[in-house]
């Protein structure tokens, strides 16, 4: 989990990137807050956005006030229904219960307040649904723990199930087929180096890539982007701020981070 807290009248327009992780924000500003638009769909309020939702934008203009809330797939797909691969409203998601959880939000006086509520929401949520299969949640695990470097044949064979079937049951319960999957992992860890500072070369080599080019061509399919522009992305740079580490939960106030 992360807080964010902008300031600012003029937030501007900022380009989300691609991550392994079902988002969930829930809009806690005063004003309109941000608005998301996901391929022409455009959203306000709190929203959850899939795996690979395509290219994201999130564009405010008043004082902004959010919590973000990244879930394992496997989690997300209890705690929510069902995983998209868009951006959807939680009202749909959630009907009543979703003005609920963000009035009991806005009521916290603090972050870490507003942390164990949230914690308490899904955990009420999560304990009263059943999750994926079993061999679903060890594919993407085990793929996720590579970075996307398994080979998924070999996943079918480690669960007893034929390629075929695999295929079926992880696209209908995360979205995504488990080759996609991988590949978003790939990017993932190639996304955060590159934010690093690390040269695109070196990266390539590192994520997995065959080599440079087909860097290039990965990155610009899952943000529409070059490495370079990718490298800038603020999202990124916020996320070492917001998640340092291995850190689950984090806050992030006016640009800084607390423990």
């Amino acid at each position: 989990m992360a807080g964010f807290r902008q300031r600012a009248r003029a937030f501007g327009d900022i380009a989300m990137v691609a991550h392994p992780s079902v988002s969930l924000f829930i809009e806690l500003s005063d004003g309109e807050g941000l608005a998301y638009d996901v391929a022409g769909q455009s959203r306000r309020g709190s929203v959850v956005l899939g795996l690979l939702p395509g290219q994201v934008r999130a564009a405010g203009c008043t004082t902004v006030n959010c919590l973000q809330i990244r879930l394992e797939p496997i989690v997300a797909a209890a705690v929510f229904g069902v995983t998209t691969g868009a951006v959807v409203a939680l009202e749909d998601l959630w009907g009543r219960d979703a003005e609920r959880a963000e009035q009991r939000l806005r009521a916290a006086t603090s972050w870490d307040e507003r942390f164990n509520v949230a914690e308490e929401i899904l955990g009420a949520r999560l304990s009263t649904r059943t999750s994926v299969d079993p061999e679903v949640a060890h594919v993407w695990r085990r793929t996720f723990a590579s970075r996307g470097r398994v080979r998924v044949d070999g996943l079918a064979d480690e669960v007893g199930w034929s390629r075929k079937r695999l295929w079926s049951r992880f696209r209908s319960q995360l979205g995504i087929t488990p080759k996609r999957a991988a590949q978003l992992m790939r990017f993932d860890h190639a996304a955060h180096l590159l934010a690093a500072g690390h040269a695109a070369g070196r990266v390539a080599s590192e994520s997995g890539y065959v080599d440079q080019s087909h860097l290039h061509r990965d990155v610009k399919a899952f943000t529409g982007l070059t490495p370079t522009a990718v490298a800038e992305a603020p999202w990124l740079a916020i996320d070492d701020v917001a998640w340092p580490g291995s850190a689950s939960r984090g806050r992030l106030v006016n640009g800084r981070s607390h423990p």
